[in-house]
């Protein structure tokens, strides 16, 4: 493979000296982008684009092409791994995933088994191969999974839910259960995650969208335990000790300590907790990386400017930050909003690293 020459981006996460603080978005691939909805259109459905590997390459250099981004991301979805698992995961227009055998009791546990990353999930490593193949050294490749928890509550709810009663019943009336499907799934993203290094994937990043509605203790005792075990799993072994990793759970800004504590290389955080305090909760533990409000990019870019600037003084001088939104770019931006984001980022952070 070709020496990565835009490395700002793994030289952030390290917390070692840059010219210009590095910026990606969280699904920079997306349907802002008039071409990813042509590929999309092309491709028929989400998941034949999710798991045909030429496809998922086009659209994950897609952004790359238009803007001056410092890390590529996978293109793929969170639900790979349930999916592998046998759990029937469906799109429904206007109502998001759903699984056809979603997760109840003790006996859907044991029927639910640890996906192959190089069978059932062979499609998510082939592209993988092609996007760093395609990259050819321009800037780095982020792969990625769902936390435990996250992924826990789409496959026991069957899909999308805003009050998470079926997992929290669970949880509360049969946490045994809960904590052996908890760790069926942690070891099956630990694999997989393996699976995108050895594959090619330069960083990794795992996405906890939900852990943010649990409270303190059940936090620590079903999301963060089982996250800090796959960052542990993951800088044991010979191959990717050295690759960061990236935690980032929603809504999860209380808890910044006990994240740094598990091991891995960066917090993600949101827009509900500043760069300042958390800078100065974690010290240089770990690198941070966000965290502008996505809804920045609807406002003019002037004010896109402003808050790109109010964000990199909160981190202030300094290693360790990577600029990203405090979740994923919305489907109804503007692109050129988002170039206005990047370019600012580029342009007004230079000063931060003299």
């Amino acid at each position: 493979m070709p020496k990565v020459k835009n490395d700002r981006f793994l030289r952030a996460l390290r917390r070692e000296p840059v010219d210009v603080t590095p910026v990606w978005m969280m699904r920079q691939a997306g349907r802002y982008l008039p071409e990813y909805r042509a590929t999309r259109s092309k491709a028929g459905d989400f998941l034949t684009l999710c798991k045909t590997p030429e496809l998922a390459c086009e659209v994950t250099l897609q952004p790359l092409d238009r803007f001056e981004l410092d890390a590529a991301i996978l293109f793929s979805d969170i639900l790979t791994i349930p999916d592998a698992m046998g759990l029937g995961l469906y799109f429904e227009e206007g109502e998001g995933p759903r699984f056809s055998n979603p997760v109840k009791n003790a006996a859907d546990v044991d029927r639910i088994g640890i996906p192959d990353p190089g069978d059932e999930l062979r499609y998510v490593t082939d592209a993988v191969s092609l996007i760093r193949r395609e990259l050819d050294g321009r800037v780095p490749l982020i792969g990625f999974s769902g936390s435990p928890w996250t992924l826990a509550t789409y496959m026991v709810e069957g899909g999308s839910s805003k009050t998470f009663s079926g997992i929290k019943g669970m949880m509360f009336d049969q946490p045994d259960i809960l904590h052996r499907l908890l760790a069926k799934i942690g070891e099956s993203v630990a694999l997989y995650l393996q699976a995108q290094i050895e594959a090619g994937a330069q960083a990794v990043m795992i996405f906890d969208t939900w852990g943010g509605s649990l409270s303190p203790v059940h936090y620590q005792q079903f999301s963060l335990h089982y996250m800090s075990k796959i960052v542990s799993k993951l800088k044991s072994l010979p191959g990717a000790a050295d690759v960061p990793i990236i935690l980032f759970t929603k809504n999860g800004g209380q808890w910044l300590e006990l994240m740094a504590d598990s091991g891995c290389d960066a917090l993600g955080l949101d827009w509900t907790t500043s760069l300042e305090d958390a800078k100065r909760r974690v010290g240089d533990r770990v690198a941070l990386q966000g965290n502008l409000d996505p809804c920045v990019l609807y406002a003019s870019k002037d004010a896109i400017r402003r808050e790109v600037a109010t964000t990199l003084e909160s981190f202030g001088h300094g290693n360790g930050h990577v600029f990203n939104l405090g979740h994923g770019i919305h489907p109804g931006i503007d692109p050129e909003h988002a170039r206005a984001m990047i370019d600012a980022v580029h342009e007004l952070s230079r000063p931060f690293h003299t």
